[in-house]
Formats: C-alpha cells, structure tokens, sequence
C-alpha cells in the first residue's frame, strides 16, 4: 500500500491537476474500485476525468501522487450541527423530554455568534472525518454560512420551523421569511445551498408544512422534515389527526417536491409505499435512533419499498458526535441484526447510503460520486492502518464499511480546494473553535 504523500502546492486555491492513489473508488453505484486510479481536477473545481492512471489522457497539470485510497467525500443527510454545544446533554431522556426539559430551553439562550462557532466546530470535526456535505435543519442562517465559508466545507441549509422556539408559539412570520432565505444564501454553483425545514408534523400542523412545501416548490428546493421518530410521536399524531403523519403531510401536498425525511423509524408499509410513489428520501440516524431509544428503522423494508435511503448523524447532542463512518457500519449491522439476514444490506449498499444516496436525498446532482462534472469533493483514506491488513482488492468495499473509520482520513478536497492536509484543516483554526465552543457550551448548560 502507498504512504501518505503531503504536497502542499494542493492546498491553493481550485487549479487544474491529477490527484493518484493506490485505489480509487467512484461510488457510481456499481461497486467499482480502481487499482493505480486518477482523478482529473479543473480550475473550476470540477471533476474531468476518473479512471486508472495509465488509461487517462496524457496531461501536463501538476500530478500529486498520494498512494492510498482516494473516493467521494461522505454525505451527512440530516444534522443539526451547531449543538455542538450542547454535545451530550440530556443523557438517559426520551425525545420528547429530551427536547423539552433539556435541548429547547438552552437553544432559546443561544445568540447568532454561538450558533457560528457551533456550526465552525462541527464544520471542522466533518471535514476532519471525510464528511465533505451536511444538511442542516437549524437557525441563525447567516452564522451558519459564514462558519461554513470559512471551514470550506459543503452546506445545505434548510432554515428550522419550530413553534416551541417562537414567542407565543407563533411560526407565520418565521414562515413569511423562508423565501427570502433562500433568495440570500442558496447559491447552486457555490458549496452553500438552501432548502427548507418545517420540524415535524407534532410541532406543526399539517396546513403549515403544506405551506412551507408550496413556498419549497416554488424555487425547485429541498424540503427537510423530522417524520415517524418514536412510538410516542405516531401515537400521538394519530390520536390528534386520526392518521399516520406521512398521510397527513401527503393530503397536505407535502411531498410533492423534493423531500428528505429524517428518521422514518415507526413508518408502516401503507407509509412507505406513500413516500416511494412520491420519490422522498429517508435520512436514517442509527446512532441516535438507538441512543435515544427510539427503535430500529425497517431500513431492508424501506430499501424493498423503492425508497432512497441515506445516512445521517442527527444533532451532536444525540449522537454525540458528526462522525458519519459509524452510522454507515451500524446500519448494515442493525439491517442484519434486525433481519437475521448477513446479506440484508451489503458493504457496497451501505457505502452508497454515505456518498451517492445521501447526495440525491439532499437534493445534489453533482456530488456523492467521482465522475466528470462532479465537483471534486474527495477524500484520501490511509490504507497502511491495522485495520486494512491485508486489504485483498476483492474486498476493499468490505473493508472501508467495517474496518474502516475517520481515523484513516488523512486529506480532503472540497470543489478541488484542500480543506484538510494530513489530518488538519487548512482553512481554520480547530484549536481556537474548540475553546469558543468549550467556554460558550458552559454558558448554555447554566442558562446564561
């Protein structure tokens, strides 16, 4: 296996070059890995070309080589990231006591520049682990994107609805607003991207998600909803509306854009069939689904419904940490597990809910996978590690999803600019974000 190679002339700004590894892996879907690849870069930050080294046109661009194993940066489908300050708080909750009695109360606390160092701390700590693409349900918007500026990472932003953060309960003028955000920050051409995010149907009613919906279909955008989390809330929910969420958001006309719902645990089949006529997509969130015992996604039924399924963390408070490697080993062990099926989700099946998956639930076309006219957001992974011994090349899927994790990750591009080289970043300083995060996330647990 080739060593890390620190070539510090990649870290400028977007310019054409060839980036080698050991292996490249595209993602497209069909389980390819590419002995002695290569990946073409444009000025743009644009991907040209992908394939072994020795097929690619000849080119005159600087040609870094890296050995390793170079593949698409992760995709983390539904995050709150900024409770990085809140990491850890309300251990032992159920959601709903959770959110009341813990999260709620020191988020009505947080001010725009905390939400800032939030959002730069969690920022770092995705790139740090390879996860290049986050999708973000909060608020303090232009906090957020200036963080996201700085890390150079890859953000979308859906602007948070939720009636217990409002004073008197009152979400039409937060509704009103939606539209200019998006106007302010999404950017298709840039790594800033914005949809919108009504919290569920508990806190909402299914008139007002309907209404977000319509304003979401307006501008061709991404509409982020939380949907069948726990027992409790279906329980709930059918006893106020006398059916499923997912059928009341559906008279609503919710899911008649493009839509990624998050968790999906209590769905039944009548419930996935609605979503998969519709094409929404699932963010599963294994580690804080369990954390928070919530249940076990019927993620073998989800996939045999039709459903795109991607991978999420949840929020840093319920995770605790951004860490999108675990999630993608935990889902195909709790699909097993579930199942009592070994082949109820592969390797290469859940390396696809991380990179290729997740991009389509988030509403990306030009990410998640290594081919020309992607961005060139890749990650090298270290393949000298223990845990890649001996890395047969038959079963190098199986060794990224099971062996593999953010410890491995030495370097990340994101649109063809180097964010981390050599496990730091380039573009900020992590030191300094964690003692702003540190002495801010004190404050909020005193309810100062």
């Amino acid at each position: 296996m080739g060593s890390a190679v620190t070539d510090n002339s990649t870290q400028n700004a977007p310019t054409s070059m060839r980036l080698v590894g050991d292996y490249v892996v595209p993602c497209e879907g069909d389980g390819n890995v590419i002995a002695g690849g290569a990946i073409d870069i444009d000025a743009d930050g644009r991907i040209v070309a992908v394939g072994s080294e020795s097929h690619l046109a000849p080119t005159t661009a600087p040609t870094h080589n890296l050995g390793g194993l170079l593949m698409p940066g992760l995709v983390n489908a539904h995050a709150h990231t900024p409770m990085t300050l809140l990491r850890s708080a309300g251990d032992g909750l159920d959601l709903q006591r959770w959110l009341t009695e813990v999260i709620w109360p020191r988020e009505a606390k947080m001010r725009p520049n905390d939400a800032h160092w939030g959002m730069k701390l969690g920022s770092l700590e995705m790139l740090l682990a390879g996860v290049t693409t986050s999708c973000e349900m909060y608020f303090f918007e232009e906090a957020m994107v200036d963080a996201v500026r700085e890390t150079g990472g890859r953000l979308v932003l859906c602007p948070g609805v939720i009636s217990a953060l409002l004073p008197g309960g009152n979400v039409e003028p937060r509704i009103a607003e939606l539209s200019g955000l998006h106007d302010t920050y999404h950017d298709a051409n840039s790594r800033i991207t914005v949809g919108y995010g009504p919290h569920s149907v508990y806190d909402l009613t299914p008139t007002q998600v309907g209404e977000i919906a319509r304003q979401a279909r307006e501008v061709d955008a991404l509409l982020h909803i939380h949907l069948e989390e726990t027992q409790a809330e279906r329980d709930q929910v059918l006893a106020t509306q006398g059916q499923s969420a997912t059928k009341a958001l559906a008279e609503a006309g919710v899911f008649a854009g493009p839509t990624v719902v998050a968790h999906g645990v209590w769905l039944d089949d009548d419930d996935m069939k609605i979503l998969a006529a519709a094409n929404v997509s699932i963010a599963h969130c294994p580690v804080s689904n369990l954390k928070l015992g919530s249940g076990i996604a019927p993620v073998t039924s989800m996939r045999a419904h039709g459903l795109n399924v991607a991978l999420g963390t949840d929020g840093v408070a319920s995770n605790d940490n951004l860490d999108l490697w675990e999630e993608m080993k935990l889902a195909p062990l709790l699909a097993r597990g579930a199942t009592s099926d070994p082949a109820a989700l592969s390797a290469a099946g859940a390396l696809d809910m991380a990179t290729r998956a997740g991009a389509r639930a988030v509403h990306l076309d030009d990410v998640g996978e290594l081919r020309p006219g992607a961005w060139a957001d890749i990650i090298r992974l270290d393949l000298d590690r223990p845990g890649f011994a001996p890395a047969v090349d038959d079963d190098l899927l199986t060794y990224l999803v099971f062996a593999g994790s953010s410890a491995a990750v030495t370097d990340v591009w994101v649109a063809g600019k180097q964010v981390v080289a050599d496990r730091a970043p380039t573009q900020s300083d992590l030191r300094e974000a964690v003692t702003q995060c540190r002495d801010r996330g004190q404050r909020l647990a005193k309810g100062a």
